[in-house]
């Protein structure tokens, strides 16, 4: 059996859970999220073993990162997998409707699927489900919570101006 490691990052937005094996991160859970759990016994605390992704994602929430570089592994079915390989082709500070993803995964017709895809996935903010809104432009379900979906989107477009957190020259 492969090792899994895990460590506890402080954020912002609260703890963040990371889960990583020799293939790369495989999730990042939120503290209080919907579909959270605890690390399984076999697993193994190491905070050396995840600070590649620590590492990155602090540097996201200080405002110098805006794209990821990290190994990843998630885990889904294969329509689960390009509808998160998309997510991170999502740019910094901009979002899309449910209905351009599944038009850029090309089934257009599958918007529910996508935005079940969309719920599950391991990797929120490195796969930055946070982007994706509703067609009408509000925010709709986030794992993390839409107090938290809120808070990523207002410091992404505060970077992306200038402006992190309002305290511009």
């Amino acid at each position: 059996m492969d090792t899994i490691w895990y460590d506890n990052l402080p954020t912002p937005i609260g703890h963040l859970r990371l889960v990583a094996d020799e293939l790369g991160l495989r999730e990042v859970w939120f503290e209080t999220g919907r579909h959270r759990r605890g690390p399984a016994p076999s697993w193994v605390h190491s905070p050396q073993a995840l600070a590649f992704a620590r590492v990155q994602l602090e540097e996201y929430f200080a405002g110098t990162r805006q794209v990821f570089d990290l190994p990843l592994h998630p885990l889904g079915t294969p329509f689960q997998l390009a509808v998160w390989q998309e997510l991170a082709r999502i740019p910094y500070g901009t979002t899309i409707s449910y209905g351009d993803l599944a038009r850029r995964i090309g089934q257009p017709q599958a918007m529910r699927a996508v935005g079940a895809a969309n719920g599950r996935n391991p990797l929120p903010i490195v796969l930055p489900c946070h982007r994706v809104i509703g067609a009408n432009g509000s925010l709709t379900g986030f794992g993390g919570g839409l107090p938290t979906k809120r808070f990523l989107l207002a410091m992404e477009d505060g970077v992306s101006r200038g402006d992190l957190f309002g305290l511009a020259n």
